[in-house]
């Protein structure tokens, strides 16, 4: 048991549930609720979960400032740190004075971690090999606290080995959660009101290729469209878009229910980086699948995941990934300047200077800035069904954000989905009205 619990005026403190800090993806979102969920049914108090991310250097330093900042403010409470960064260096985090125990990807999961963690019985470090795990369990959450949207984890892992990414030796091979576990989840979900899910996962086009009849994603989102007819709104995560199945290239086509937005995991728009990054894809295949996916469905919108400052990068290849942004169609850039990740092998490839990459990774945030912009003033006059997430801000189908003016908020409740005339702009939000 943490020493911080032996220290006096322990009569003194006020029991209260565990506290979550969750950093990086919608997974890890989605795994902090589970672990919400198990410290509560083990009655775990006066604890602070810091669950980490590990994708880029900037993110392991914010998880370790993050902990220094809940031991100052939190001298008595005991600090337990997982996720990505954890999974992959938990002697680093075991290190951290502040910190009292550190548990794996896996272990998070799993009620006995928080049972032990609440007797007081946990070693320092309990981290499992995490490319040991072989199955991915549903885990069934209610709903994300304070989210209009619900997310639903169907695969975790990656079998793929892109050279600048660590995330798989913090996640592990891929594997897939049965579609009819997914199906009975979301249909709980809609029970509990939800009126959209989002699928989500680490790499969730490689759906099904370790299951019986290997499902693809499209089955997946064309079964539980057919199975949850109550679902309102069906979304994904990031894709890997030459992964697309046809039967998911059906339902943009045809379906309504299934989102226009795509997040994609591009990464870059120069095929000898995509290349030396060990991407699968070429700019060639990318422009191709968002054309395709605009003929299907014209009111289509695209994100993207780009790394800027890519070891070799030159300027004329970076030019290539700016170009990119206009031929795919961009609205929604995920800008990450490029830092090395030990252990990867972009690493140890020649690196680009650090104020070229952060002078690129702002000209690339410009340019997305002016096509999120463009795509929002083509919303002006136009009547969306908008998700609202909180009073005074909801979402289009497409992902833009919208600002109800007063009378619409007045009525607006979280969850609910409300028709909008949209009748301005500002600060980068849509400003919606209810229709005459």
């Amino acid at each position: 048991m943490s020493a911080h619990l032996h220290q006096g005026g322990e009569e003194e403190r006020e029991d209260k549930p565990a506290e979550i800090l969750t950093f990086g993806c919608r997974l890890n979102t989605y795994e902090s609720e589970v672990m919400r969920g198990h410290a509560e049914k083990a009655g775990l108090e006066n604890a602070i979960i810091v669950n980490t991310c590990a994708v880029t250097n900037e993110a392991v330093r914010q998880a370790r400032q993050a902990i220094r900042k809940a031991r100052r403010e939190n001298p008595l409470a005991r600090i337990v740190v997982t996720g990505c960064a954890a999974q992959i260096d938990p002697d680093e985090f075991a290190a951290m004075p502040e910190v009292d125990a550190v548990i794996g990807n896996e272990e998070k999961l799993k009620g006995e971690s928080f049972t032990r963690l609440s007797l007081g019985q946990n070693e320092k470090v309990r981290v499992n090999d995490i490319m040991s795990v072989s199955e991915t369990a549903s885990h069934f959450v209610e709903g994300i606290e304070g989210r209009a949207r619900a997310f639903v984890q169907v695969q975790n892992g990656c079998d793929h080995r892109c050279t600048f990414c660590i995330i798989p030796y913090g996640r592990g091979n891929s594997r897939s959660v049965p579609a009819g576990e997914v199906v009975s989840q979301i249909r709980k979900l809609v029970a509990n009101g939800y009126r959209e899910a989002v699928i989500t996962g680490v790499d969730i086009t490689s759906y099904g290729a370790d299951l019986p009849g290997k499902p693809s994603l499209g089955n997946l989102c064309a079964r539980i469209l057919k199975l949850v007819p109550e679902l309102e709104r069906l979304r994904l995560s990031s894709i890997d878009s030459i992964e697309v199945d046809e039967p998911l290239m059906r339902l943009i086509a045809e379906e309504e229910r299934f989102m226009p937005h795509l997040h994609l995991s591009l990464q870059a728009g120069d095929n000898l980086t995509l290349k030396r990054m060990k991407r699968r894809h070429s700019r060639e295949d990318a422009i191709a699948f968002c054309k395709e996916a605009k003929r299907l469905r014209p009111e289509m919108t695209f994100g993207a995941d780009i790394i800027a400052g890519f070891p070799t990068e030159s300027e004329a290849m970076f030019e290539n990934s700016l170009r990119l942004v206009d031929e795919c169609e961009l609205t929604f850039l995920h800008v990450f300047p490029y830092s090395a990740r030990p252990g990867t092998p972009a690493a140890r490839m020649p690196q680009v200077d650090g104020a070229i990459v952060k002078e690129r990774a702002r000209r690339l945030r410009e340019k997305g800035e002016a096509r999120l912009t463009s795509a929002l003033q083509s919303a002006l006059g136009t009547t969306q069904n908008v998700l609202m997430e909180k009073p005074g801000l909801g979402r289009t189908p497409h992902f833009f954000q919208v600002m109800p003016d007063a009378a619409a908020t007045a009525l607006a409740r979280e969850g609910e989905i409300l028709p909008l005339t949209i009748k301005g702009l500002e600060d980068g939000k849509l400003i919606g009205m209810l229709p005459a």
